[in-house]
């Protein structure tokens, strides 16, 4: 797989989403495990997780335990393959989402993290989302210190916008490699941060990446009355004889060498699909015929 690089470490080009495989809906343990096996055999070296993972109370950090025993469990080479986490969030287990970006908050994080995961530092920890109720450079902070303990080798930053980033960087210097924003064809709030990525030199890792391309959120319906077969993305995927996720994993990798998609997936059969879009070249008429990026300013 085309290798692209985060802080230095190089990681295939097309990355793994783990979330999918332990919150609602997720599949059983063995076809979990499948796919984090699926996505390390088709060249899949960044697998992004974090501690609130999970679909009930009382079991955090289950996707990051999953994660651990998919890996132990792999015959390939484990040391190749960088495990991003994230922490400052929960899931009280009724559906919903909290944020608490309290220093000693994040640093018990960072530590119940680094027990599941079975290691001594975390390749990338990420600042899951800005609590409005801390100061963003306190938070910020807490990375400071883990990356100063030694406890973490990398730091990212989540759902932050440009100003954010930028006093991230001021505070963890090279030690920030990464922001990890939502981004797809129907959401593209984050164009701003996307450059300033590749402005900064920082790994740019697009959540839910694939958001839009299953109705027609860029150019109206298709001919048939069919909201999916009218957008571009289809087209062009009928075109190459692929399927519409490659054609949208490959337009974002086209963007910006920052970017690193990580899609999720519950099956193998769908992680592979997804990690063949890193070598899928689109030509300049395809690209142009796919929704572009707002222009700067």
């Amino acid at each position: 797989m085309e290798q692209r690089s985060i802080g230095g470490v190089p990681v295939g080009a097309v990355g793994l989403g783990a979330m999918p495989l332990s919150v609602e809906g997720r599949p059983d343990a063995a076809a979990a495990i499948a796919t984090v096996h699926a996505a390390l055999d088709a060249g899949v070296t960044l697998i992004d997780t974090a501690d609130s993972y999970h679909w009930h109370a009382g079991e955090q950090g289950h996707n990051e335990r999953l994660v651990a025993r998919a890996l132990a469990s792999w015959g390939g080479d484990r040391s190749a393959v960088l495990v991003a986490t994230k922490g400052g969030r929960g899931r009280p287990g009724d559906g919903s989402w909290t944020v608490d970006g309290r220093p000693d908050r994040l640093k018990r994080a960072c530590e119940g993290s680094l027990r599941r995961l079975g290691t001594d530092a975390i390749g990338l920890y990420q600042l899951h989302k800005p609590d409005p109720a801390v100061p963003w450079a306190e938070s910020v902070g807490a990375l400071r210190e883990l990356l100063d303990a030694g406890l973490i080798r990398a730091a990212g930053v989540s759902n932050a916008d440009a100003g954010q980033i930028r006093e991230a960087r001021e505070i963890l210097g090279a030690g920030l490699v990464a922001v990890q924003n939502r981004f797809s064809p129907a959401v593209r709030d984050a164009a701003a941060e996307l450059r300033l990525c590749t402005e900064l030199g920082l790994a740019f890792l697009p959540w839910s990446p694939l958001g839009g391309i299953s109705r027609s959120v860029l150019d109206g319906p298709g001919e048939d009355g069919s909201a999916a077969a009218g957008t571009a993305f289809h087209r062009v995927a009928a075109a190459r004889g692929v399927s519409p996720q490659q054609v949208c994993l490959a337009w974002l990798l086209a963007l910006s060498p920052a970017v690193v998609p990580i899609p999720g997936a519950r099956r193998p059969a769908t992680i592979r699909d997804s990690a063949g879009a890193a070598g899928l070249s689109l030509e300049a008429a395809e690209l142009a015929a796919l929704c572009a990026p707002p222009a700067a300013g």
